[in-house]
């Protein structure tokens, strides 16, 4: 019987995704090769694939492949994260390393089934480190401790520069202080990869990272020409106009994202907020009407709903229960908890306001939105001292933010500090000058806390 040809069928139709297909003949090329063990971890892919996660899984424990190969390893623990058993699928992942290396070089000489050390099912070792390290990461995200989470995609990416998945989980969460970016772009080992390579890794990383700097100065090196229309280039474009409160010219590039690709996944949150900003509330129910409807199971469907129903008023217990959907699909979503504490600040129930922030603080320590907040309801319930610290914290992370200028400018108000006061409130017209948001009227209750406390 030729094996090969029946294992390389697995794997067209693997590509093919007809995945019970392939599991049949997987488990038949099992059987007829004696149960190699490269065969059974080619039935486990397939079982995973048709997520019947315990049967992968114990297809591969039961055997002790995981304890002999960290590909085996590897997809052992996927399958109990897949299932939700975080703390079981963090065990296999900190047992003692599989002595694969050694075993796998004498079965080489001994034997004539597997043929080389870097066959398509045995990764490279730096490279399953790396997807080690990712899962890892995933795992303690799940158990809520955020701190070893960061550590470990950091290491995954300090493994395997290429790695976006953790590079991206690090920030669209928000997970880095400016100073850990930096940090972390000089740990990568780029000194590895060719200087094209290099330029086009530190382009892409730094395009997304460096939120907070002006767009214009956004440099495409040559050897990258072709990627300034690409939408995820676009969209970290966006990104820096959102933060530096240009909404109509993040507006302007998300839409053409948008109609390019009307589901972009890194796009939709920053659409999303410039929507909220603009008040373009017919346009966003339209949005999030579609997204529920195709996309149930993405907490950014349910977080673009409560943003809607927060955003026309009087709907606040709507928005919460929205709101609170998303967080519970995935509770480290961010933009959902601001906009749950924007739900009770509303209503001027403080505490409440609060503690959604200081969850939204917790776990996105790289954006000063929800330390612009905290400091707001501070000082909403007179507490300048605390608000002073806030806004502090708030402008250390961004100090081009308007709002931010603006909040500062306020305690020194309360404190009677006219000349420091005069001078925020200036810089912060200049700042909304600059952009060209002469005519912007502050509807958003939210960043008008002058307006609230003496309107």
């Amino acid at each position: 019987m030729n094996l090969e040809r029946l294992r390389k069928r697995v794997r067209q139709y693997l590509d093919q995704q007809q995945y019970q297909s392939a599991l049949f003949w997987a488990d038949k090329v099992a059987s007829l090769s004696h149960e190699e063990p490269q065969d059974i971890y080619w039935l486990a892919q397939c079982l995973y694939l048709t997520a019947q996660y315990h049967r992968a899984a114990h297809a591969l424990r039961s055997r002790k492949l995981d304890k002999l190969y960290e590909a085996c390893r590897y997809l052992a623990a996927r399958c109990h994260y897949a299932a939700r058993e975080h703390q079981q699928a963090l065990d296999i992942l900190d047992m003692e390393e599989p002595i694969n290396k050694r075993l796998f070089e004498k079965y080489l000489k001994d034997e004539s089934g597997l043929k080389d050390p870097s066959s398509d099912w045995e990764m490279s070792q730096s490279s399953i480190k790396s997807s080690i390290c990712l899962l890892r990461g995933k795992i303690y995200d799940a158990l809520d401790n955020r701190a070893l989470a960061t550590c470990s995609y950091k290491e995954a990416l300090k493994l395997d520069a290429y790695c976006f998945e953790a590079f991206d989980l690090l920030t669209s969460h928000h997970m880095l202080t400016a100073q850990e970016e930096k940090e972390l772009l000089e740990s990568l080992p780029l000194s590895k990869l060719c200087t094209e390579e290099q330029e086009l890794l530190r382009f892409l990383f730094e395009n997304k990272l460096k939120k907070y700097n002006k767009p214009s100065e956004t440099v495409l090196p040559e050897s990258v020409d072709g990627l300034q229309e690409n939408l995820d280039v676009v969209v970290s474009l966006a990104e820096r106009h959102y933060y530096n409160c240009d909404f109509k010219m993040c507006y302007k590039l998300t839409s053409v994202v948008m109609e390019k690709d009307p589901f972009h996944a890194n796009c939709l949150p920053v659409h999303i907020g410039t929507l909220v900003e603009l008040n373009k509330a017919n346009e966003l129910f339209y949005l999030s009407h579609k997204l529920v409807d195709l996309y149930p199971s993405n907490p950014v469907s349910w977080f673009a709903v409560g943003c809607y129903y927060l955003m026309v008023g009087h709907k606040n217990e709507h928005a919460r229960r929205y709101l609170s959907k998303a967080t519970t699909l995935e509770k480290t979503y961010g933009p959902a908890w601001v906009a749950y504490g924007h739900s009770f600040a509303v209503e001027s129930e403080h505490d409440q306001a609060m503690a959604a922030y200081f969850t939204a603080a917790q776990l996105m320590k790289g954006c000063h939105l929800p330390m612009l907040y905290i400091g707001l309801e501070y000082g909403l319930t007179n507490n300048s001292k605390l608000a002073e610290r806030f806004f502090g914290q708030a402008l250390s992370i961004a100090p081009e933010d308007p709002f931010v200028m603006h909040e500062v400018g306020v305690v020194a108000f309360q404190n009677g500090e006219w000349k420091t006061a005069e001078k925020w409130f200036l810089d912060a017209l200049e700042k909304i000058k600059a952009i060209g948001n002469e005519e912007r009227k502050m509807e958003n209750p939210m960043n008008t806390s002058f307006m609230l406390r003496y309107g």
